[in-house]
């Protein structure tokens, strides 16, 4: 999972900024392969141009759920809004693999039934359009969520990291039905680059899935937090621990155990001094800690402080 590297607002203006770019490139690359499918009738093109059209309303959706996901918390929403990015990325699945079972239809349909491909060369040109633009902006995501940790931008650059392998695939296709003359390549080809689509929205549900059922971080990140924690020397212990991931923000809950004869402002430094050291590993992090008299005899108390979730 991403994990953001930046403040909140800035993390907020980046996303915008890619979402908006997405948007662009995606609009522009549905008009150029809509002539494109017109001129030449080949359904690897076509293929191209559901994935573009799929890629816009995906767009869309990034966009609408990463500004519901930046909006800072309120007093409905205590711990913000971050869950609409992975609500988003599904979204984003469904209309991916729907984009991949049409165009498996289409695909049977056309080898029932071969149409002769007109124009190839409008065709390639194109896709080497689409290739350039898709590049660049897959390049800018990719910075985006590395500093951001978003999971709807992250989920929107892998179809267009698809689009790249798709456009690639629509050129071959095309050069190979033009200097064979074997129609039947055309939708055979189709068929494969939808497969493809629908793995790649298998991709996207899982961590969305992980983010909305509150799964916890890693075991690592999970004995880093401990390690930390335990680093302090007036910490006897710690139980309950409890952390989960919203892609730019991250969650940590747990309990400190510390003498139980000293102070409460005592205990209160203690707990700001972990919480700091804390901070310090997790700069996005919302960190709530709670400090008890160390020696609590209770059975509810959660001892297991680390175990591998994946």
């Amino acid at each position: 999972m991403p994990r953001a590297t930046v403040d909140e607002a800035t993390s907020a203006r980046l996303r915008r900024q890619a979402t908006i770019a997405s948007i662009s490139v995606a609009l522009v690359l549905v008009l150029l392969k809509v002539g494109a499918w017109l001129l030449t009738g080949s359904i690897t093109i076509l293929a191209s141009l559901l994935d573009s059209a799929v890629d816009l309303i995906a767009s869309l959706v990034t966009f609408l759920t990463v500004r519901a996901a930046i909006k800072p918390p309120d007093r409905a929403h205590r711990f913000g809004h971050a869950k609409a990015e992975p609500l988003g990325a599904l979204v984003q699945a469904a209309f991916v693999g729907g984009s991949a079972l049409f165009l498996i239809f289409e695909s049977v349909s056309r080898l029932l039934t071969p149409r002769p491909i007109t124009q190839e060369t409008v065709g390639i040109v194109v896709m080497v359009i689409a290739i350039v633009l898709t590049s660049v902006l897959v390049l800018y995501q990719r910075t985006v969520v590395a500093r951001t940790g978003s999971i709807a931008i992250k989920a929107d650059r892998m179809h267009y990291l698809t689009d790249l392998v798709l456009n690639l695939s629509v050129i071959v296709a095309l050069v190979a039905v033009s200097q064979t003359g074997w129609l039947w390549l055309d939708p055979i080809a189709a068929m494969l680059l939808s497969l493809w689509l629908l793995r790649c929205a298998a991709l996207i549900v899982r961590p969305a899935l992980d983010l909305l059922m509150d799964r916890e971080l890693p075991a690592d990140e999970r004995r880093r937090i401990e390690a930390i924690v335990r680093a302090n020397p007036n910490v006897v212990d710690l139980h309950d621990l409890r952390t989960r991931d919203a892609g730019s923000r991250q969650f940590i809950e747990l309990h400190l155990e510390v003498d139980g004869t000293i102070t409460v402002d005592a205990a209160h430094d203690i707990c700001d001094a972990v919480e700091a050291d804390l901070r310090a590993a997790f700069p996005t992090a919302d960190i709530i800690l709670h400090q008890e008299p160390a020696g609590l005899d209770d059975l509810r108390l959660d001892r297991v402080i680390v175990q591998d979730n994946t």
